[in-house]
């Protein structure tokens, strides 16, 4: 997931991993860009490096709420 808030799928609550890279940025890449970028989330030492915590996570309510309820490991 693009920077984002969600930390899990609203359909499957299977968990989320968000990526450091913006809506924005992404959106300038070009296709070759974009490819790349897709081959970096497919190797899991690079997807290590391109994962962020939501920022704002201990602010949000819907976050403790999820978080409270175990649908997520705590961070």
């Amino acid at each position: 997931m693009l920077n984002g808030h969600h930390l899990a799928c609203p359909k499957c609550l299977d968990i989320i991993t968000e990526l450091k890279i913006s809506f924005v940025d992404y959106v300038k890449l070009d296709i070759e860009e974009r490819a790349e970028f897709k081959r970096s989330c497919d190797n899991e030492y690079h997807l290590s490096t391109l994962r962020t915590t939501y920022r704002m996570h201990k602010y949000s309510k819907w976050y403790r709420d999820l978080n409270n309820s175990q649908l997520i490991p705590q961070v």
